[in-house]
């Protein structure tokens, strides 16, 4: 039977202030006349921002993407940098479109990560910095990542951006790393509509991004560098403060469903999830589940058509992987036999709706479908 609610579709539904409270900063802007171009939102946020994740510097961005190329451009970054296959394709797009080569390393099979062993045994002489991603917002192994890096001379950039507001015992995760990246993209926990950041801890740094990001400006007439168009907008800003007004709700109702599916979701056969890393403070940015056919009866794929024949849209994420893209499918890393973990999870991965305003009854009714 058909639901009589609008899809459950997780992409698709952000939580979002209130049309009043939004309202007030839209006359504010039209007011001011400024739209752009480190407008009084902008520093606003920048500042709010900095303070509630507990990092020194915030540079914001039109979107994530943009930020992740800016931060590799601020680094100096060329020549091979070790990343994970097991993410979105604008992780290893960053690094193609700055021209330089991403070498693939497998992830362990608990939390989806880049296996620290697998990188120390992918450098080569032409290394020079390692790209993971804190997958699902769960943190990866920082600090022995960071010994491997101090060893061989290597700079680390995460891609942090499942990971708004993630502490690990007590501490940003965004504070490890030479640089973190954030998106405000919106199918994440904190959304801009579109939006990044980069996350840096000095002011030289946030400065020079802060050129790169203007076309590499400095001052009126003064160009110091070969820049891009990255800048938020103020309306992006001015949404990004309102949300952190309501941040804390949305996490705690994130929260709350997550741990719905996990009771109502144990102990199925052939079924698995993930439970709170010890010692993390999450964000709850999504709930994958990991379906092995042959004990749970029918394959992800099987699975995935059922809830969308029910109006229910889950999402196969990440599948495929990075290195099945035509992009990346000729590079040695790219191999199956070089990432069988990589290559299992995507066959199994299934993401399932997971926003604030789902509802008692959509929650009872996925997984009733699963169950049944």
């Amino acid at each position: 039977m058909k639901s009589e609610h609008k899809p459950v579709n997780y992409v698709t539904r952000p939580a979002l202030p209130s049309l009043q409270e939004l309202n007030r900063y839209l006359e504010e802007i039209w007011d001011n006349r400024i739209l752009t171009n480190n407008g009084p939102f902008h520093r606003q946020f920048e500042s709010a921002l900095a303070e509630f994740l507990g990092v020194k510097y915030v540079s914001l961005f039109a979107n994530g993407t943009l930020a992740l190329m800016t931060a590799l451009k601020a680094l100096r970054i060329s020549g091979e940098v070790i990343t994970t296959p097991y993410s979105f394709v604008a992780t290893s797009h960053s690094l193609l479109w700055n021209n330089i080569k991403p070498v693939f390393a497998d992830v362990d099979s608990k939390y989806c990560n880049i296996d620290p062993e697998k990188i120390e045994a992918a450098i080569t002489p032409g290394t020079t910095a390692i790209l993971p991603v804190h997958v699902y917002g769960n943190p990866c192994q920082v600090e022995v990542i960071q010994e491997i890096a101090g060893r061989h001379g290597l700079k680390v950039i995460y891609d942090a951006c499942h990971t708004f507001g993630v502490r690990m015992n007590g501490m940003p995760v965004l504070n490890f790393g030479d640089l973190s990246v954030l998106s405000f993209h919106a199918t994440k926990v904190f959304t801009t509509f579109e939006g990044g950041a980069v996350i840096c801890h000095d002011r030289q740094m946030k400065q020079y991004i802060d050129y790169l990001k203007n076309f590499g400006f400095a001052g009126e007439t003064s160009v110091l560098e070969v820049g891009i168009n990255a800048k938020m907008n103020e309306f992006q800003a001015a949404l990004g403060l309102l949300q952190l007004n309501h941040i804390g709700e949305y996490i705690s109702r994130r929260r709350r469903i997550t741990e719905f599916y996990r009771n109502y979701l144990r102990q199925i056969p052939g079924l698995r999830y993930m439970d709170d890393m010890p010692g993390v403070e999450h964000c709850y940015s999504y709930f994958p589940v990991f379906i092995e056919e042959t004990g749970f009866g029918m394959s992800r794929d099987e699975l995935y058509k059922k809830l969308k024949k029910n109006d229910i849209f889950a999402r196969r994420y990440f599948y495929p992987l990075i290195s099945q893209f035509p992009q990346y499918q000729n590079l040695d890393s790219a191999r199956p036999d070089n990432l069988p973990e990589a290559e299992n999870l995507t066959r199994q991965v299934l993401c399932l709706p997971l926003y604030p305003d789902l509802t008692d009854e959509e929650l009872i009714k996925i997984v009733q479908l699963i169950r049944g």
